[in-house]
């Protein structure tokens, strides 16, 4: 489910929530699927529990999972976690462009860059 790389230098917390997210968007966790509790997560991993708490809080502040007193966290809709990360890739494409037309790339060379994505 999630696996965690101790070279990654993110804090494994952020390596939680990222697995998490790659988990809803791929359709493997879908809308209403409990995640395991802090202390199954905590125990699987061999995390402190404080760290999977801080990571499922942290996405259930951005709306990524949805937490039920007595009955556990689950996985909310891929729909608004898919419109931020479109949100987050187009910013980047736009700061990119940005650079690339500092460097002297044309809009014509993007373009075709851009073209060519589309016959992969």
């Amino acid at each position: 489910m999630i696996e965690l790389n101790y070279r990654d230098p993110r804090p494994i917390y952020e390596q939680i929530k990222d697995g998490f997210r790659r988990l809803i968007l791929s359709g493997v966790l879908r809308e209403g699927d409990r995640l395991p509790s802090v202390r199954e997560l905590s125990t699987k991993l061999s995390v402190n529990p404080n760290t999977i708490q801080r990571a499922y809080r942290e996405l259930e502040a951005e709306g990524v999972v949805y937490t039920v007193t007595a009955k556990g966290t689950f996985a909310a809709s891929p729909a608004s976690l898919r419109e931020e990360k479109k949100t987050a890739l187009l910013k980047s494409l736009r700061e990119t462009a940005s650079a690339l037309y500092a460097l002297g790339v044309s809009k014509e060379e993007l373009r075709r860059e851009l073209e060519e994505l589309d016959h992969d």
